[in-house]
């Protein structure tokens, strides 16, 4: 479980990175939010027909939504893919990106939230919320170190009240993915519900006059590929997680995902001295802490 969640993490981790590069090599503007839903787009529909075309080759027999699963795939492509990148990208736009980190690290506390408020799946115990608090403490200071400015300006709803219901949007689709993946398969989901979010995200790109010239780039289409990849490998891999393990167990590695978005940063991006200073060791410490703490709990049985 451990050695899959981390994957995971590191996976998202890349993408940070990984989308700025690719925004560079297709020449897509940093305030053109329709290019950017656009990229998005094309990348979550190709990472659905990835999944769909491997699970069904796993399975020797084609992954077709049966019709009980229909209105579930589309209640997971409307929060998992849809709501949170429309929300993501235009709070992105109105605030500063250590601020969209911080605000971000709200989701795995969410997910942990609503699970055990909303859906009464799990107890919300003390051990959860130290695990939590850790955990999010760590994000803050791997994220303000050298940023501290950035957080001096005002708080708007358009950007940080974004982002916050993007994290809601995002929570909300793991606590599905748990519900829904008692009665379907949770491979089939995964696929269906990011092509068919995919194709509304391209579609409002196109709508809002987005264009992405995708042959003009070989690299930049093959990092869209990887892209691609990351979403189907690791949303998956998530997915049969929360299919056999409490929400609180694997939603408190979220936290490490910004962790690894830093550190390949620096490493991909030469954003070094924040990524290797004293501070990131520190925070990395605090949500390793975190996660322990969680999974140390008192154990509790899939329900």
């Amino acid at each position: 479980m451990t050695l899959t969640a981390l994957l995971c993490c590191f996976l998202w981790g890349s993408a940070f990175p990984g989308i700025k590069t690719g925004y560079s090599l297709l020449a897509i503007a940093s305030d053109d939010s329709g290019a950017q839903l656009l990229f998005a787009g094309v990348r979550f529909m190709l990472a659905g027909v990835l999944v769909v075309l491997l699970g069904s080759l796993r399975a020797r027999r084609f992954l077709a939504l049966r019709k009980s699963a229909v209105p579930r795939a589309l209640v997971l492509a409307a929060t998992q893919t849809v709501g949170q990148y429309i929300f993501f990208y235009i709070g992105l736009a109105h605030a500063s990106g250590v601020r969209c980190s911080i605000v971000g690290a709200s989701e795995s506390f969410l997910c942990i939230l609503l699970a055990a408020v909303l859906f009464r799946r799990e107890a919300l115990t003390g051990r959860k919320l130290l695990g939590c608090a850790l955990g999010f403490a760590g994000v803050v200071l791997v994220n303000v170190w050298g940023h501290a400015g950035n957080l001096a300006d005002g708080v708007s709803f358009l950007g940080e009240g974004f982002i916050f219901l993007s994290c809601i949007s995002a929570a909300l689709a793991v606590v599905f993915i748990r519900e829904f993946g008692r009665f379907e398969d949770p491979v089939a989901l995964s696929g269906w519900q990011f092509f068919i979010g995919g194709a509304v995200l391209a579609a409002v790109g196109a709508v809002m006059g987005g264009r992405v010239s995708f042959a003009a780039s070989p690299a930049g289409t093959g990092l869209l590929f990887y892209l691609a990849l990351v979403s189907c490998t690791a949303y998956t891999l998530w997915s049969l997680l929360l299919q056999v393990n409490p929400v609180s167990r694997i939603a408190i590695y979220g936290f490490m995902t910004p962790v690894f978005g830093v550190v390949l940063s620096g490493l991909l991006l030469g954003e070094g001295a924040q990524a290797f200073s004293p501070v990131s060791l520190l925070a990395l410490i605090l949500v390793s802490a975190g996660i322990i703490i969680v999974n140390r709990d008192a154990p509790e049985k899939a329900q």
